[in-house]
């Protein structure tokens, strides 16, 4: 039997893989990778996944927040790095003065980033060629570049990349895509025209990067994929990617029911014959998604056991079937403290984030962003030090 968690539940990340996939996605491409780590990596840890990224060959990070750009600096990050959603309220100018590279949409924001006195500010623009979300419009794009290239004459900031983001790429015969890409590549005339000639000009996001070669530019932001995780299931091609994270606890009770009884509140299963039950104690509060209920699976000795009735706050309930008294014919890989794998790689048939996403009507990058709570997250380098389930002294923790 594999060693059991040894805490109540905790995530494991294995940064190898994250290295490993950043490098695989940099041979793929052909193209430099700005690897995405905000929200604490994608759930994986964000000055772990960082340096996992650099290790791997990532060229540039990517960041939402200040904050989170800050936090890499301050961890000792000091390679290009992004960032690229800020309000009013926000002060660019640490961020700025740390060498951060900072996205505007607006003259607005230009304007505030020159009142931080930065010479030379690292400046990003933003274009919104039809995701309707951060970036100028097409109708407001002159004004946003000629500000831009006024401010780079008088030493207020650098234009160094202009970017935009695809809505559909993860459906590559969508006709979306080639209207963006046609919008982008009108707003890099409207550049050029202007005399600006920035580092770098990058659209591609993870799909983006793997199914469509025309959209790679200077730069492929991989978010997901860098987690190893499929950004378009079904359409993207084998690549070698491998999953980073492993969600696990300690069942905390078996109990045997008989044929009749109910599960959890609403009684929404029914046991249709004696079965033995086992609690899993992590809910809706450590970010398992509520829908799962009656719907996903648990991997608990060897086999993939479903969940049943609803998922509460602090605990799940898991059907491990019909397994007779529990004094005498309970193997310990059934019994309290054995383990019970949420989702993982799916190298021993375990359920995968994909797997809990598909169950649950949602994407993988909910699955691995909202997971953790109050479980502990772990990392660990499969290349160098002991698989998973087995903590070394080098291994780090942390509340998820």
């Amino acid at each position: 039997m594999e060693e059991s968690p040894s805490v109540r539940a905790e995530i494991v990340v294995d940064v190898a893989a994250i290295r490993h996939n950043v490098r695989r996605l940099g041979e793929v491409t052909g193209t430099p990778v700005m690897t995405v780590v905000k929200a604490d990596g994608y759930g994986h840890g964000l000055l772990e996944s960082a340096r996992a990224a650099r290790e791997g060959g990532a060229a540039w990070l990517g960041v939402a927040t200040l904050d989170e750009a800050l936090a890499l600096r301050a961890g000792g990050d000091t390679g290009p790095l992004l960032c690229w959603l800020t309000v009013p309220s926000d002060d660019p100018g640490p961020a700025l003065a740390a060498g951060v590279d900072v996205t505007a949409y607006t003259t607005e924001e230009l304007d505030r980033i020159a009142a931080a006195r930065v010479p030379g500010a690292r400046v990003q623009l933003k274009v919104d060629t039809g995701l309707s979300r951060g970036g100028a419009l097409p109708a407001d794009w002159p004004a946003l570049v000629e500000r831009a290239r006024r401010g780079q004459e008088a030493g207020e900031l650098t234009v160094t990349g202009v970017w935009s983001h695809l809505a559909r790429s993860d459906e590559p015969d969508e006709a979306a895509n080639d209207e963006q890409q046609r919008v982008f590549d009108e707003a890099l005339a409207v550049v050029e025209a202007a005399g600006l000639r920035p580092e770098v000009r990058h659209l591609a996001n993870s799909a983006a990067a793997l199914l469509r070669p025309q959209a790679r530019y200077d730069l492929v932001r991989c978010g997901i994929a860098s987690y190893g995780l499929d950004p378009a299931p079904g359409v993207t091609p084998p690549l070698g990617l491998r999953p980073a994270m492993t969600a696990r606890a300690s069942l905390a009770l078996t109990k045997r029911v008989e044929a009749g009884a109910s599960v959890s509140y609403g009684h929404t299963w029914t046991a249709e014959r004696a079965t033995t039950l086992g609690l899993v104690p992590v809910g809706y509060a450590d970010g398992v998604p509520r829908i799962a209920g009656n719907r996903a699976e648990v991997w608990v000795a060897g086999a993939r056991r479903p969940v049943r009735g609803r998922v509460c706050m602090d605990q799940l309930v898991v059907d491990l079937g019909d397994l007779g008294d529990l004094d005498e014919d309970l193997d310990d890989d059934l019994s309290a403290g054995a383990e019970a794998v949420l989702f993982g790689p799916g190298d021993r048939g375990e359920p995968t984030a994909q797997d809990w996403a598909e169950a649950c009507e949602t994407i993988s990058y909910e699955i691995v962003s909202r997971i953790g709570g109050r479980m502990v997250r772990r990392h660990v380098d499969s290349d160098v030090h002991a698989p998973p389930d087995k903590p070394t002294s080098s291994q780090t923790e942390d509340p998820a």
